[in-house]
């Protein structure tokens, strides 16, 4: 709580948090949670009206269940305009908008904004990385803004 408070305080824009749109069983478990695909929306906290769709997979079983399984480092990511696009202050070229942990020390998921200014769009890469050796799987989606709406890059 004193992190949130400090980072508004002093201007600064709050990583994305993850709200739970859903989820599917793909693995029956008899002790623990089952296996599953979950699907969470992070809505873009330097960009008034984006909001993500990230879709991950969830070990579970009794290491799950105890959070200590290493989850596998696939995702899809999918962004939508979800309502009038704004920019309360400029954004960086490139902005981490969003990780979480997919293991129990080493391993994490990240979506990361990137911006095309030539052609005025949001680029959102979703992958994830570990200490020693990520993996190169990833995904990515953009989100054209209006022209009207050019997009304010920190100097």
């Amino acid at each position: 709580m004193r992190t949130a408070l400090c980072a508004v305080a002093f201007g600064h824009v709050l990583p994305a948090a993850a709200e739970r749109v859903g989820e599917v069983d793909t693995v029956f478990k008899l002790i623990g949670p089952d296996h599953k695909i979950v699907v969470d929306a992070y809505d873009d906290p330097g960009v008034r009206g984006v909001t993500c769709y990230v879709s991950r997979a969830k070990t579970g079983g009794i290491k799950g269940g105890l959070g200590l399984a290493e989850d596998k480092a696939e995702a899809s990511i999918a962004c939508r305009q979800t309502g009038p696009i704004s920019f309360p202050k400029p954004i960086p070229r490139e902005d981490e908008m969003y990780s979480e942990r997919i293991s129990l020390i080493f391993k994490k998921l990240r979506v990361v904004r990137m911006v095309d200014a030539p052609r005025n769009t949001l680029i959102y890469l979703t992958y994830s990385d570990r200490v020693i050796e990520g993996s190169p799987q990833n995904s990515l989606t953009a989100v054209a803004v209006d022209r009207g709406t050019p997009i304010p890059l920190e100097k």
